[in-house]
């Protein structure tokens, strides 16, 4: 286990436009007038959230989420997923950063996982979620290296020695020049309306995204 200086909280529900007015409403009240209200929308990754830490570039540990606070020690098992940066292409580079971001397993992977499983008569999973969070927990890392696992990084935690960026859109192109691999369905809203249209874009291709989501996530573009 290892525990992490900044928890890794929650995320706040909306279930419908009234919910999403009341959030910006909420934002605008609590914030300066003379912020930018831009928002930026993103899918919700369906999978296990990891917290990855580099110390001058080098991945140096990797926990699960669990309470928030602490969380299981992956390192091992998170640097078999070919996807993960064990050395930051960034220049400069923070002398500490702490990636987050989800750990899961594509549909047509995890399909053709299930039928591997068949053949080799062991026990098959429930769904994607189960199987990535089923493949980075295991003992021996030989075994999750046999498995399609995947990082989307969707934020940062602790951040140390250098600035990144202005606003999380900017900080996840830089997190995709790094070395990352993070949501290319990101937009950026200007209001409620256009809030809702992402949703309901997402919502009519989400049979056909090559991963399972549990939703869109807002959050304010600009850092105060």
């Amino acid at each position: 286990f290892r525990r992490v200086l900044f928890r890794s909280l929650s995320l706040s529900n909306a279930f419908d436009r009234e919910d999403v007015l009341a959030f910006d409403k909420r934002i605008r009240a609590q914030l300066s007038p003379n912020l930018s209200f831009v928002y930026c929308a993103e899918l919700k990754f369906d999978g296990l959230a990891v917290n990855l830490r580099y110390s001058d570039g080098l991945l140096t540990s990797a926990a699960t989420r669990g309470d928030g606070s602490e969380g299981e020690n992956v390192l091992a098992n998170i640097r078999t997923i070919r996807n993960v940066p064990l050395r930051l292409r960034c220049d400069p580079i923070p002398s500490v950063i702490e990636i987050r971001g989800e750990v899961l397993m594509f549909r047509d992977d995890f399909k053709r996982l299930n039928e591997r499983q068949h053949r080799q008569a062991e026990q098959q999973f429930a769904n994607p979620r189960n199987a990535a969070a089923g493949s980075l927990r295991q003992i021996d890392p030989k075994i999750t290296a046999s498995r399609p696992l995947r990082f989307m990084a969707y934020g940062i935690g602790e951040l140390l020695g250098s600035k990144l960026a202005d606003s999380h859109f900017e900080l996840l192109q830089w997190l995709e020049a790094a070395g990352f691999t993070v949501d290319s369905e990101r937009r950026l809203c200007h209001d409620v309306d256009a809030l809702m249209a992402f949703y309901e874009a997402i919502s009519k291709k989400r049979e056909d995204l090559p991963f399972d989501i549990d939703g869109v996530v807002y959050k304010l573009d600009a850092y105060p």
